[in-house]
């Protein structure tokens, strides 16, 4: 009776999803499929498996990385527990054992509009599973999550929580939940990108991306089976190799079951169905032998003759081969669904009864009217077949006298397995314009259009016809191509990947276009940019993590291309926000293109937050971010951006220029070095302070395999400083320091360090805290630098040990050092060594806005997840 009761229940469930046009298929991208949990004969437990989200408008493939083990995490397929190697998805939640991967369904977060039945509402994007075990349900405020199995639905946007039976009736439109003015709305992001695959669209490093193209199937229709089927060395079964299609056979790509030695062919085509996750009624396939005959011959071995039905027996016996192909059976007529996309809000597809006359166009003629479009004109409308695979979304026009019966057939003999994942979409005839935006950049500075359009005729062979330099940057060396053509732009993207222009690589990423004039009011999209080799390997995982709580087009990876992508994509966005997660380092790179592009940006002056990855990261201890990332929950970071406060902070021009030196006059040898501007954020150190950051350059350049950690920088830092604790200089008989046009006379030390920021060598407070009449309290916004001292390796380790401060020589906002030999300077951590000559050290400009963290905790309110919604009231959602 209990078992009875559940599978009322579920009845009851499907119905109810049926109603609201949520049921179908694995193929059809919808919620849910009732299929058998295992491949193996006899066994009779049923369960929900191969969940997909609610019904999704649009298909959008997946970007699946490397795989990789995942703890604690479920296959989206099978809902077994991911114990070996698994694929997940950049963009979205969804986990998916390597064998299971060719059943996985398009039905990843649409990020950009892309030609095909773009539309601006947007609605939850449900996944199922993976939620912590104190998940709660919004509806019914129960707990909905589990750690031992897939359970409970998460929108991948705003991030609400609801159990299988209560999210269908939370109202469908997305908000966006409590990060909504950060995130880069979808509907504002236009990508056409026929030819990219996603990882290309989100600009995810390749050296990534191990695993085999979509061709290859990873082969996990072959050896994934394997653990499915659960050989058994019971004698009394055997194992057959089961195959979808002609496809599969010409792959040599199968499915193993295990069945009884003696087994009726029912319950073999059953068992064949269960291990392609087909949900569908077993008497509409059949098994035929395999054999070099199988792809051209369309004879079918029916066992299932009238003789079986009345006596029924055994089928399959020992001597029967040991592969099969399973195919459908021939029909006259069927039932197939056309989904209308955005064309009719509200209803999901429609079913449509077909027969050997019905083509194309005599489908569409019966769809319009059920739409409302009877009116309308026959030709303003197409029919596209649409092949939901996991890594890439397939779209075909049918032609209008296409027999719709034959194409299936045709589909079917294919792959049984594609066809699962097959629709039919009727869309408008809309012409679409071909725009593909390309950024190419290592390319020589300071060169016109016209030289950088001869070295890409040159170099990449470009057409001119077919493209155009919409945007040059001649100061970074880069161009943006707005290309008309999509295999030309292909051509060029993987061309430049491989091109090297005066002995630089050139780098190449295709950039998504903002239609800033459709952005919220209130919105403020956060740039996001990191820097993986940062931090070990937690800017890898950052990446992710942001990628999957925003939008991936605002989330830009430092290693392809730099900042100049980022800034060039947001810079007709009226207000926005920048997140830098890296080290001082980075920081200070970000701010120098800021610096550089900010008269092609619209918001010319938008807030820098900062996510510490570095050693040091004086910066962002200094405006509270905190001594370094150490695991904290990505979406806490982003609030805590959200709720930051602005604030500004100077920054210094150092010029460099070595020719008034007076040693290369007399010398005559060599010929002094062409002067050169950096730009300084945080400190300027000459003497024994840059002599170490020199000595630990070397040493991370001898072997940058080791630091992958802020622990063992620090080591190597110590072990520099030991190497020169007896190494005595007279700083002061080497330089002159004027400042503000007086000279300064400086005392016995052996480093000179200009701060501009409170904070120096991982934190030490290097000017110190006592009152001095003679200074003003330094501030980052105040327009001036102190100049303090320091007298050996020694000191400097009692500065850092908060035992003693510098010594304060002096505080100005214009400062001109003289070298008289060649001495090491470090600006903000790069260290070098630097002629003979003048430094000059300025006022850069005007300051720049920084976002310094709020000291007003966040309330508590449950857990974490609970916070990522806004609360849904038990009136809107139709209680």
């Amino acid at each position: 009776m209990f078992l009875l009761s559940r599978l009322c229940n579920i009845k009851l469930f499907f119905w109810v999803l049926s109603v609201y046009g949520l049921g179908g298929p694995c193929g059809d991208g919808t919620l849910g499929q009732l299929v058998g949990y295992g491949t193996e004969m006899g066994q009779k437990t049923w369960n929900i498996v191969g969940w997909r989200k609610i019904f999704k408008k649009i298909p959008v493939a997946h970007c699946f990385g490397p795989p990789g083990h995942y703890k604690r995490k479920f296959c989206t397929v099978c809902r077994k527990q991911l114990e070996s190697l698994a694929f997940r998805c950049e963009v979205c939640e969804l986990h998916v054992h390597t064998d299971c991967l060719p059943f996985a369904c398009s039905d990843c977060r649409q990020c950009h509009q892309d030609g095909h039945q773009d539309h601006d509402t947007y609605h939850h994007h449900w996944r199922e599973g993976n939620l912590s075990s104190s998940a709660r349900c919004e509806v019914c405020k129960k707990t909905c999550g589990s750690s031992e199995v897939l359970s409970g639905m998460r929108c991948e946007w705003c991030g609400i929580l609801a159990h299988a039976s209560c999210y269908i009736i939370v109202p469908p439109e997305c908000t966006f939940g409590r990060l909504r003015n950060m995130i880069l709305p979808p509907n504002c992001v236009r990508l056409v990108s026929r030819n990219f695959s996603k990882m290309h669209c989100f600009r995810i490093s390749e050296s990534l991306q191990t695993e085999p193209d979509e061709d290859e199937d990873v082969d996990g229709l072959t050896q994934g089976s394997v653990k499915d089927a659960q050989i058994s060395t019971d004698s009394s079964k055997q194992t057959l190799k089961i195959f979808d299609g002609n496809d599969a056979v010409k792959r040599n790509q199968f499915r193993l079951i295990s069945v009884p030695r003696i087994a009726k062919s029912e319950e073999v085509v059953e068992a064949a169905l269960r291990a392609y996750y087909v949900n569908d009624d077993q008497q509409h396939y059949e098994l035929q032998t395999f054999s070099q005959q199988t792809l051209f011959s369309d004879d079918i071995i029916n066992r299932n003759d009238a003789t079986e039905e009345t006596n029924p027996g055994p089928v399959f016996r020992e001597a029967v081969p040991e592969a099969w192909i399973i195919r459908a059976k021939s029909k006259d007529h069927e039932v197939i669904r056309i989904y209308p996309g955005w064309l009719k809000v509200g209803m999901a597809y429609l079913s449509l009864r077909i027969d050997k006359e019905s083509t194309t166009q005599t489908v569409i003629k019966e769809v319009l009217p059920q739409l409302g479009r009877q009116t309308e004109c026959l030709q303003n409308f197409k029919l596209l077949e649409v092949l939901m695979g996991s890594k890439q979304v397939q779209r075909m026009v049918l032609d209008d006298q296409e027999v719709i019966l034959s194409r299936l057939k045709d589909i079917r003999k294919t792959s049984i397995r594609q066809m699962n994942q097959t629709r039919f979409y009727i869309v408008e005839n809309n012409k679409s314009v071909v725009r593909v935006n390309l950024f190419v950049g290592g390319l020589p500075p300071q060169l016109s259009a016209e030289e950088y359009t001869n070295i890409l005729k040159d170099d990449l062979a470009i057409k001119t016809n077919l493209l155009s330099l919409s945007h040059v940057y001649s100061v970074q060396g880069a161009v943006v191509l707005e290309m008309s053509c999509f295999s030309e732009a292909e051509r060029i993207y993987m061309l430049a990947k491989d091109t090297t222009v005066n002995d630089k690589q050139l780098t190449a990423a295709v950039i998504p276009e903002v239609l800033h004039t459709k952005l919220p009011q209130n919105c403020c999209p956060l740039l996001v940019f990191v820097n993986p080799k940062s931090g070990g390997l937690k800017g890898r995982d950052l990446l992710y993590s942001f990628r999957k709580l925003l939008n991936p087009h605002q989330v830009f990876e430092l290693t392809n291309g730099g900042p100049l992508p980022g800034f060039h994509t947001f810079s007709q966005v009226p207000y926005f926000r920048v997140l830098v997660c890296g080290g001082d380092g980075t920081v200070g790179w970000v701010l120098g293109a800021l610096e550089e592009i900010r008269h092609m940006l619209v918001c010319s002056e938008p807030s820098v937050a900062i996510l510490p990855l570095g050693t040091g990261n004086d910066l962002g201890r200094v405006l509270r971010w905190g001594a370094g990332y150490s695991g904290e929950d990505p979406y806490s970071i982003l609030i805590s951006v959200d709720e930051a406060d602005d604030v500004l902070m100077d920054r210094w021009t150092i010029l460099l220029d070595a020719q008034e030196a007076v040693e290369s006059a007399e010398n005559g040898i060599l010929e002094p070095e062409p002067p050169k501007i950096v730009q300084m954020n945080n400190y300027c150190g000459l003497g024994i302070d840059a002599e170490l950051s020199l000595g630990f350059h070397h040493a991370r350049e001898e072997e940058p395999g080791k630091f992958n950690s802020r622990f063992h920088n620090k080591g190597v830092y110590v072990k520099v400083g030991l190497q020169r604790i007896s190494h005595t200089r007279n700083l002061h008989k080497d330089i002159k320091l004027q400042v503000d046009q007086h000279e300064v006379e400086l005392p016995s030390i052996e480093g000179l360090i200009f701060i501009n920021i409170p904070s120096w060598g991982s934190g030490a407070d290097l000017w110190g805290s006592d009152h001095d009449n003679r200074f003003e309290k330094p501030r980052i916004d105040d327009g001036l630098l102190e100049v303090v001292g320091v007298t050996g390796v020694v000191h400097m380790g009692q500065v850092q040990g908060g035992l003693r401060s510098g010594i304060r020589i002096a505080q100005g906002s214009y400062f001109r050092v003289t070298l008289l030999k060649p001495i090491p300077v470090q600006v903000d951590g790069e260290p070098w060594i630097q002629p003979p000559g003048q430094i000059i050290i300025s006022v850069a400009g005007p300051k720049v806005h920084m976002l310094k963290k709020s000291k007003q905790k966040q309330k508590k309110t449950g857990s974490l997840k609970e916070t990522r919604t806004d609360s849904v009231s038990i009136t809107e959602v139709g209680h």
